[in-house]
């Protein structure tokens, strides 16, 4: 069973980086069009970026574009989101997910547990 394993997350200052890591022990990522998505206490989980199976499709939510990135590490198999210019608003648990196709309500595997984010001065 496909199961996305978080990792990077922690304390920014406003307009600090941070950059998450998305990995799935046991299985290639490169199979998979993988996204990024977050929770902010009391609002729902949104889908602030996505990269196709083929990595050619990069998509990004209107809040993060310009500042968030992401991008696939071929040597290490594992999806990453380069989080620049950081403002409190982004403040949240960040999860990774499998979609079917990016934009899809369908996911592969478990969600992880996801990785807080916070940022503060």
């Amino acid at each position: 069973q496909l199961r996305l394993v978080e990792s990077g997350g922690g304390l920014a200052q406003p307009g600090g980086s941070l950059r998450l890591t998305c990995a799935a022990p046991g299985f290639s990522l490169e199979y998979y069009a993988i996204g990024w998505f977050r929770q902010a206490p009391g609002k729902e989980r949104e889908e602030i970026s996505c990269i196709s199976k083929g990595g050619d499709t990069e998509t990004y939510a209107d809040s993060v574009k310009g500042r968030f990135y992401i991008s696939r590490d071929s040597t290490k198999p594992m999806v990453v989101l380069q989080m620049n210019n950081l403002q409190p608003e982004d403040t949240a648990v960040y999860y990774c997910g499998a979609p079917a196709v990016c934009g899809s309500s369908i996911f592969f595997g478990d969600w992880g547990q996801g990785i807080q984010v916070t940022v503060s001065s």
